[in-house]
């Protein structure tokens, strides 16, 4: 069975980045009718935020995205310091004194030198008492990985076959000086005791998964299936960075983006096949496969979520949308011709808002200084709602017989006046739902003053 995972840190809110990895690795798991992980690494204590914890939990269940298991690393200590236990007494873990700023001081020597910054190992050479003597000094000892200085290999889902020269890489802290359990150790541990036998994340953890796949067998496990995505980037290719604005999922949920508008984009960037709108989770699973992506860093345009977004809404049925037309306070006996007419016109769901006000309470409306004597005729023939399927046509027909307009210079100054806007609905569908018409009421929203007799065959009053 498959089973794979999402190990987000719990120190800031979900952005399009961490997204990206738990959408791929739930579509992986829910395409091989396996099970899906959250998996908490909340290992610091100091950064790690319950706040966050219940913000990533309400962007995945916002978006549909549904765990079969929640786990805590914070829980699993005594699972770290055990396994930290068993590569200690395999000679794979070895405990080091150096100071961050004497660590900097050889990265630098080494640079100078011309040669690649990897820790020598100093620490394998101190003794019993020269140790001793450093934690007199007050040091506390962080302890090392020892890696097997040969190569690591293994057949990516995504790159391909992939080699790492473990020789090349400093031996990995697992645990600080202060007793903190850091990732490596801890997903490695998660890893092989959850059973995950996938595992998708970017590109810039490839260095870690030689790393990682040595401490597994050095525990006695079998490495998972790896498979490392590209990066995100902006839309000009620059590194992605909160500089780009309203990259986390918070802020595209307040800014109107809808879950599958999101989640059709990111599981298609990267890929050789286009994006495209699905309309749901399974459908997106069903033509999921990590073979169709590349390596190459993948470009984000947050713009693209617009287009995306209507077009997600224009294709919902009213029984997809009743209950948050409900919340919206549209009336049930109207909400599903009410959505039939708007729904093409939306850019966010929260727009019915703005169709219903002018529904309910009419629009101001809007007549171009050229076309006043023409609306005040048009509204004289235009009686108060209700308003029926027959209405916009017998009326539109009764203004051009007296005026003799037609085409655009008929329909459009009479959208305007009715609507207050220049595009929109078919009127002959919107004009049933309308409760109020302000134009037969008070004709000069534009806030142009009028004279008296101007102002009265606006609004029907004389010929």
């Amino acid at each position: 069975m498959t089973v794979t995972r999402f190990a987000p840190s719990p120190t800031g809110h979900l952005h399009v980045g961490n997204l990206r990895t738990a959408l791929f690795n739930w579509l992986v798991a829910r395409k091989g009718g396996g099970r899906f992980i959250l998996r908490f690494d909340d290992t610091d204590p100091e950064r790690s935020k319950q706040e966050y914890v219940d913000s990533i939990r309400a962007d995945l269940d916002w978006l549909g995205l549904a765990w079969d298991r929640e786990e805590f690393q914070s829980r699993r200590l005594d699972r770290y310091a055990e396994a930290a236990d068993r590569l200690r007494a395999a000679g794979r873990l070895y405990e080091a004194f150096e100071t961050p700023a004497e660590l900097d001081l050889k990265r630098r020597k080494l640079l100078n030198m011309g040669r690649p910054p990897i820790y020598d190992r100093a620490a394998l050479k101190l003794t019993e008492e020269e140790k001793a003597a450093l934690r007199r000094e007050g040091r506390r000892g962080h302890w090392r990985f020892l890696l097997d200085r040969e190569r690591v290999e293994w057949q990516d889902g995504i790159l391909g076959p992939v080699s790492i020269d473990a020789a090349s890489v400093s031996d990995p802290v697992l645990i600080r000086g202060d007793g903190q359990v850091l990732y490596t150790l801890a997903s490695v541990v998660d890893d092989m005791e959850m059973g995950i036998t996938d595992v998708v994340r970017g590109a810039d953890h490839v260095t870690n998964t030689a790393t990682q796949i040595q401490i597994i067998r050095a525990l006695g496990g079998e490495p998972p299936r790896f498979a490392h995505h590209s990066l995100l980037t902006g839309p000009e290719g620059e590194a992605l960075s909160k500089r780009l604005g309203s990259l986390s999922i918070r802020e595209l949920r307040e800014a109107g983006v809808e879950p599958m508008a999101l989640l059709s984009l990111l599981a298609r960037l990267g890929s050789a096949k286009p994006v495209e709108l699905f309309s749901s989770l399974d459908e997106l699973a069903e033509g999921f496969d990590l073979a169709d992506f590349g390596a190459a860093p993948t470009r984000f345009n947050p713009a693209d979520l617009g287009p995306l977004t209507a077009r997600h809404l224009a294709s919902l049925p009213h029984d997809a949308v009743a209950g948050r037309l409900a919340a919206a306070g549209i009336p049930a006996d109207i909400a599903p011709a009410f959505w039939q007419a708007v729904r093409e016109n939306l850019t966010r769901f929260d727009d019915v808002a703005d169709w219903w006000r002018l529904l309910s309470e009419g629009a101001a409306p809007l007549v171009e200084e050229k076309d006043r004597e023409f609306v005040a005729e048009a509204l004289a023939l235009l009686p108060p709602p209700p308003y029926d399927a027959e209405s916009w046509k017998k009326w539109t027909a009764a203004v051009k017989e007296k005026t003799g307009r037609k085409g655009k210079a008929l329909f459009m100054p009479l959208r305007k006046a009715l609507t207050g806007r220049d595009h929109g609905p078919d009127m002959a569908v919107l004009m049933p739902l309308m409760r109020r018409v302000r134009a037969l009421e008070a004709p000069h929203a534009d806030g142009a003053e009028a004279d008296g007799t101007s102002a009265e065959r606006a609004a029907g009053k004389t010929g």
